[in-house]
């Protein structure tokens, strides 16, 4: 049976790995099947297909049939998407209780402080790093915004507007509740709608022209986008964070300009 490799890789997302792809869909293309069977036509060496196809009836992929010799009957693959669906809440269920024990636990604490002594050995040069992909910039930029503690100023991309205020509006409205002030300079060219949403947790002031897009934290942290998002594929969306006071400041004095005018 001769099945394409791109085929075979898109089946990683139901949780399987080579040799169990191979036989699930071998075992698809038959209905039911001997294990040897299965192994001819799949190429998947005799001495593994016993135990791989095991572990295919306990993720609930297949059926083993009663009898002499064995054989095994596919489950049909909606039904398994339902099964793995499942499986992976269950699993993501789990791995919340356990993170949210974690963090009351004394094992936290102690990390705390081991972070805390370790910063304190860093040369403040260093307090630096590069992050490729929207994503990773965005996990990072939400973590400053948890922890402001005295203001949030963002300018944003007409392209990133609506990006930030879905990412950024439940923290940004909490910031603002315990006294942080908040501004976010949006494009003239930005929505009515998304103009009006962050009305509600910021300050907001628009400007002409293609401005940019950064945000400083506490005047301390800088998060800068160094593409445009005109240009770019969020995977490939770079930026630099920076806790550099000299640059910092420049930064926090141009968005100071920006928002007088």
């Amino acid at each position: 049976m001769i099945v394409q490799k791109e085929f075979l890789n898109k089946l990683k997302d139901f949780g399987l790995n080579s040799y169990e792809s191979k036989l699930w869909i071998a075992l698809l293309s038959r209905g039911v099947s001997t294990a040897g069977e299965l192994s001819d036509i799949s190429n998947v060496p005799r001495s593994r297909s016993y135990d791989v196809l095991e572990s295919l009836e306990k993720k609930g992929f297949i059926i083993m049939k009663v009898g002499k010799p064995i054989k095994y009957l596919a489950v049909p693959p909606a039904e398994v998407v339902e099964r793995v669906k499942i499986k992976v809440l269950e699993e993501a269920e789990q791995q919340n209780t356990m993170l949210s024990k974690l963090k009351e636990s004394e094992t936290l604490g102690e990390l705390n402080t081991l972070h805390r002594e370790g910063i304190k050995l860093v040369d403040p040069t260093d307090k630096s790093g590069a992050f490729r992909g929207r994503d990773k910039v965005h996990e990072h930029l939400l973590t400053l915004v948890k922890n402001a503690k005295k203001n949030i100023s963002i300018m944003v991309s007409r392209m990133g507007a609506e990006r930030k205020f879905d990412l950024l509006a439940s923290y940004l409205k909490k910031a603002k509740s315990r006294g942080v002030d908040v501004r976010v300079a949006l494009p003239s060219t930005t929505k009515a709608d998304t103009v009006d949403n962050f009305s509600q947790v910021a300050k907001i002031k628009q400007y002409k022209g293609q401005g940019a897009r950064f945000a400083v934290i506490d005047d301390v942290h800088l998060v800068l986008f160094i593409t445009d998002d005109m240009d770019v594929h969020k995977n490939y969306d770079c930026a630099i964070w920076v806790e550099a006071p000299y640059f910092v400041k420049y930064f926090s004095e141009l968005f100071e300009k920006e928002w007088k005018n």
